[in-house]
């Protein structure tokens, strides 16, 4: 099994002037070097980091993952940064966005499950979350911010099987530019690739979109079983970092810039 992280966007609702995905969690640990822990530790050694708005921050950041460079990031969406990455893929595949924080148990979970995979949390959703619902069957039938009746969010951590790979891209490359991964779901469900939901309630799992859903976050993750938040990535890497969890270093450069101009 491969993992994509997709983490191409510039995360403009947030407003950071680095990657959504290098924002620190409590004890300093970037929300990106969080999931790539998570998948090493869960024996996933090939992890696939989608990049586009300042790439070079996150590819020096985190050498040892694979990278996939979406050069059209600021004028397409999801449903192209994943494209980029599975087009070369020919076994299962779980892929996050890259402003998801969860338990690594969340991770597992989808491991596990027999079954192409959209791990869901069973809750009221606002206009901006994902939404589904499901047949009888406990089978996805809708998936988008759209869905009416919905039976609760699907939170960004999905998983394909490498039997419909194949179906699952050709939907992808129908998907407008604009598109969300989640269009590409729903045509392949239209194909007959089925997708079912996995309940993950009873654990941590949060997106990042907005201010608010950082500050969540970070009050979600402030005690931590794991001991996540206790391992500085970036300090053992000797890169000192400031609290909004851009280095230094590059904020001392332009801060030498501005003075020098």
């Amino acid at each position: 099994m491969k993992a994509v992280i997709l983490a191409a966007g510039v995360g403009s609702r947030l407003g950071r002037p680095f990657p959504k995905c290098l924002t620190q969690m409590p004890g300093g640990e970037p929300i990106l070097g969080r999931q790539i822990r998570i998948f090493t530790e869960l024996g996933i050694s090939e992890i696939i980091v989608v990049v586009g708005f300042k790439k070079t921050l996150i590819m020096e950041q985190y050498p040892e993952a694979l990278y996939k460079y979406n050069p059209f990031y600021y004028i397409t969406n999801t449903s192209k940064s994943l494209l980029c990455a599975l087009e070369s893929v020919q076994e299962d595949v779980i892929w996050v966005n890259g402003d998801v924080v969860f338990d690594s148990q969340v991770v597992s979970n989808v491991v596990e499950h027999p079954y192409n995979t959209v791990a869901v949390d069973r809750k009221k959703c606002g206009a901006e979350e994902v939404k589904y619902t499901e047949d009888t069957n406990g089978y996805i039938a809708k998936i988008s911010k759209e869905v009416s009746k919905p039976l609760g969010e699907a939170v960004g951590v999905n998983k394909i099987q490498k039997n419909d790979i194949q179906t699952f891209i050709q939907t992808l490359k129908y998907c407008r530019d604009d598109d969300y991964f989640e269009k590409g779901m729903e045509l392949a469900l239209e194909k007959g690739v089925k997708f079912k939901a996995l309940d993950i309630s009873s654990h941590r799992c949060i997106e990042v979109d907005f201010e608010e859903d950082l500050i969540q976050a970070k009050n979600m993750f402030t005690q931590s079983g794991d001991g996540a938040e206790t391992i500085l990535t970036l300090r053992k890497k000797n890169i000192n970092i400031s609290q909004n969890g851009l280095p230094l270093e590059l904020i001392e450069a332009k801060n030498i810039k501005r003075a020098c101009s």
